[in-house]
């Protein structure tokens, strides 16, 4: 029998811990991240997740536990390890006399490039975030969402196989925001593994293949297990003005309560699965209900995300 290719981790951490004096930042870490793959890491405030991705980038070094980036040990043979991850921090330090072009440029060069290759790649990565005509302009002229822009192509400078995107929506407008969105796709679909955190749950769900969920210095487990435990989900079914949704739920064998913000025109209802969603719609339009609304509250990742927490109260 011919066993069947297994893709080894881009970006693996067993076990990882650090502490700050008696703070403990993380407490206990573990992740994979395939090739060609998105990966989020989610967590409230203080939670560890930059802490976290630090150690990930191999820029700062963990208590206990290992980590591995493309196989190699970020605190064994560093430059090695380090040379295959483009990070992004939250917030982008920038040298106010150089521009935007000759940020990227020096990047490139501290990596070894070529000066007319780093050159090149410079204006390249601009154009494809979609700052082009600043190329000649000092970063200290651009706006936080720009400057976020920016931040990520400096993570590219090196063409690297991993990245680990520390809240890179942040500050950015709606049409940049999918921009976003379509350009970590396709950085995934050429291969690269991307780790990618954010406090807008939402802005994930069409982004990412799997989660990474954080609370308190350690990491939840995996997604697919999550969403198991997340079947029951809450659901807002909204009626027509005038509508008595209260009631005709009261009727039926339903876990469901009043919307905090609505009349009895809107309820929040529990349903186990999408089928079950569709035939408790189906019941309700029957029964003469005015339907105007219907869908999940939040999205998928906060669903999951606030059950775990439920959980671990």
């Amino acid at each position: 029998m011919v066993e069947a290719n297994v893709v080894a981790p881009a970006l693996e951490a067993h076990s990882v811990r650090r502490a700050f004096g008696a703070v403990q930042a993380v407490i206990s870490a573990s992740l994979t991240v395939p090739p060609g793959s998105v990966t989020a890491l989610i967590g409230p405030n203080g939670c560890g997740k930059t802490t976290l991705m630090l150690m990930l980038a191999g820029l700062l070094r963990p208590d206990a536990g290992t980590i591995a980036i493309a196989g190699r040990d970020p605190h064994v043979d560093g430059p090695a390890a380090r040379s295959h991850v483009g990070w992004m921090p939250d917030i982008l330090g920038t040298w106010d006399s150089l521009t935007c072009a000759e940020t990227l440029t020096t990047f490139g060069r501290a990596y070894g490039a070529a000066p007319q290759e780093a050159k090149d790649r410079a204006f390249a990565l601009l154009e494809r975030v979609h700052l082009a005509e600043y190329a000649a302009q000092p970063a200290r002229v651009l706006s936080r969402g720009q400057k976020q822009r920016l931040s990520l192509a400096r993570a590219l400078v090196h063409n690297p196989s991993v990245l680990i995107l520390d809240e890179p929506a942040s500050g950015l407008d709606p049409r940049s925001r999918v921009e976003l969105r379509e350009l970590v796709r396709e950085l995934a679909a050429e291969g690269a593994a991307v780790l990618i955190s954010s406090h807008v749950l939402s802005e994930l769900d069409e982004m990412v293949d799997d989660a990474v969920f954080m609370s308190k210095g350690v990491t939840l487990g995996d997604s697919a297990d999550a969403l198991v435990a997340a079947a029951r989900q809450r659901w807002r079914v909204t009626g027509r003005p005038g509508a008595d949704l209260h009631a005709a739920l009261s009727t039926l064998s339903r876990d469901w309560s009043p919307a905090l913000e609505g009349d009895a025109s809107q309820a929040l209802v529990q349903v186990t699965d999408e089928d079950d969603a569709a035939d408790l719609l189906a019941t309700l339009v029957g029964d003469g209900a005015r339907i105007s609304a219907f869908g999940p509250v939040g999205s998928a990742l906060e669903q999951v995300y606030l059950t775990m927490e439920e959980e671990r109260r």
